[in-house]
């Protein structure tokens, strides 16, 4: 599967500051530090329906880390999936009277088209999970052999009391553990499991479902959770720089891998730090699919909505909060959007070095987008009111905005 074509990120002089983040496993600020080659996961879409802005905000925020990380000359490996063999995407399709296949690449493809939009830079391997099969089948036929794994009804599995380490992404109770699993895709009440919490690993072939061939597992598709797991340690291997995604994936989602991947290798921990971005919501509830109170990164860019409007609307938020996408907020940003490119279109203005490396420490500082936001707009106010006679930096400004937070002027 390919990805999305990259835009260029311009070079600006001196060095980017190594990122401050919130680690949600330990619950505090950590300074990611990687080597030459950054390595960053971010769980992808399951494809049964357009990218909304939810979808926006998290891809924004991991975009920003990688911004950061090649600030600081270093190169990303980045890696995202797509879960496009899912329960979610088999239900739309029969809804709909769609072949799934069709449907998953329709929906993968416009979800493209928005990444290009919103100068979302590309993973490097952008991997789905049919694809992902073979190298998914060896994974679990190894943690049943290793014990960490049983077989329920010709299904598979994985029993988390296998992973001492299990539960120290989330810090969740049993109860807690267990309402989320019943939210989020698990079954919790299924007799014969070991504990409520087991995930699936391998579901048997069902009638009329799609299914391949698992080996000594039988026909069938893998779980949620194994898929990313797969891919991941065969691009990144463990102890990879950051694992995201939205919060509503730190269980079991982000749970459930860490503990398959340490399961299977016996190292500590499969991430270095686990970053999740907040929820959006509209009228009052968070936007989701299941709800269907979703506002459409393409029916905004069809109404005429500039991309780059749409971005700093999301930057306007702290990648970690909760907030509720509104009109206002995307007039405030159309707005903001008008004054940067009349403040950099003028032939000179205000020195600019000081606010580029204000950038560099807003982002630097867990990624606090506003902070940016907020002292671009004061060069702006100066630009607007005095000006300045500094005639190169309107275009510092611009390739400024545009290497840091992705913002095309």
């Amino acid at each position: 599967m390919h990805a999305w074509p990259a835009s260029e990120v311009p070079a600006l002089p001196g060095q980017g500051r190594d990122l401050r983040i919130h680690d949600t496993a330990t619950g505090g600020l950590i300074t990611s530090a990687p080597g030459p080659v950054a390595r960053i996961y971010v769980c992808g879409i399951t494809p049964y329906d357009a990218t909304h802005i939810g979808h926006a905000a998290t891809y924004n925020a991991f975009d920003l880390v990688q911004r950061v990380w090649l600030d600081t000359k270093r190169q990303v490996h980045y890696v995202q999936n797509v879960t496009d063999v899912d329960d979610p995407l088999l239900e739309r399709a029969d809804r709909d009277g769609l072949d799934w296949a069709e449907l998953a690449e329709r929906e993968t493809a416009l979800f493209r088209e928005d990444m290009t939009a919103l100068r979302m830079l590309p993973p490097r391997q952008y991997i789905g999970a049919v694809e992902a099969i073979p190298g998914i089948v060896p994974l679990v036929e190894r943690l049943r052999d290793l014990g960490a794994a049983y077989e329920l009804d010709g299904d598979v599995y994985f029993s988390v009391e296998s992973d001492p380490h299990f539960g120290q992404v989330s810090h969740l109770d049993a109860a807690a553990m267990r309402l989320l699993s019943a939210e989020r895709g698990g079954d919790p009440d299924r007799p014969g499991k070991k504990n409520p919490v087991d995930p699936m690993l391998w579901m048997a072939a069902r009638e009329g479902e799609p299914s391949w061939d698992g080996g000594s597992l039988g026909r069938g598709r893998p779980g949620w959770h194994i898929e990313c797991v797969a891919i991941a340690l065969d691009h990144l291997g463990m102890g990879f720089d950051v694992q995201g995604g939205g919060s509503d994936l730190v269980f079991p989602h982000h749970e459930m891998g860490a503990s398959h991947a340490q399961a299977l290798t016996g190292e500590f921990p499969m991430a270095k730090a686990y970053v999740h971005a907040g929820m959006v919501a509209l009228h009052g509830e968070k936007m989701s699919k299941s709800k269907g109170n979703l506002v459409f990164v393409s029916q905004l860019r069809r109404d005429g909505v500039d991309p780059a409007a749409i971005r700093l609307a999301l930057l306007a938020h702290h990648y970690r909060a909760d907030w509720e996408w509104t009109d206002q907020v995307l007039q405030d940003a159309v707005t903001r959007l008008g004054h940067w490119r009349a403040a950099v279109s003028r032939p000179d203005g205000p020195p600019a070095e000081a606010l580029v490396e204000e950038i560099r420490e807003a982002l630097a500082n867990d990624l606090d987008a506003p902070a940016a936001l907020a002292a671009v707009d004061r060069w702006t106010v100066l630009q607007e009111e005095s000006g300045g006679t500094d005639t190169g930096a309107p275009g510092v400004v611009s390739r400024a905005v545009d290497a840091l937070l992705g913002v095309a002027l």
